[in-house]
């Protein structure tokens, strides 16, 4: 890494004090990085239904100067899976708040708190997450596209009010 940014190990470790807290900093990052761009999305896509903010998100993703960023993502994501213990402990329960946070803000309100809502939420966010894996995988575009594309005209459930017990 020291040698990407054009400095030396000994220069990173006097800066960040461990590699586990230049983790920490790098993730951070990318999570700030990543609440820009959902808050910029629900800024710019204001009234915009869950299926237009989706889409847009996804030319967002699926754009090549953000691979290197989402990279990143999708490693502290696993990572955080496997150790939670880590410079990465928690990342990935954030992240899928973060995301899920978001994706509401393009439901109905009334619509929202629903169980209906938050299995479409989690729906739309499942297909992203695995859409984006594969891009990142295999650089395919117009599959992945496709694939997202094809979830978003899946018809929505019936609506039903969240059962607040449940975590």
């Amino acid at each position: 890494m020291a040698a990407a940014v054009g400095s030396s190990p000994r220069v990173l470790l006097y800066l960040f004090g461990s590699k586990d807290d230049l983790v920490r900093a790098l993730l951070a990052r990318a999570r700030q990085d990543e609440l820009v761009l959902l808050n910029n999305l629900s800024t710019t896509t204001r009234g915009a239904t869950l299926r237009v903010a989706t889409e847009q998100l996804w030319d967002w993703l699926v754009a090549p100067e953000h691979r290197s960023l989402l990279r990143l993502w999708f490693e502290g994501y696993a990572r955080s899976l496997v150790d939670g213990t880590g410079p990465w402990a928690g990342f990935a329960r954030q992240t899928v708040d973060d995301w899920l946070e978001l994706l509401s803000r393009f439901q109905p309100t009334p619509w929202r708190n629903t169980d209906s809502a938050a299995a479409e939420r989690t729906h739309i966010l499942a297909v992203l997450r695995g859409c984006l894996a594969d891009l990142l995988a295999t650089g395919d575009v117009g599959r992945t596209t496709a694939a997202v594309s094809r979830a978003l005209s899946a018809k929505p459930v019936e609506a039903r009010p969240i059962d607040q017990g449940r975590t």
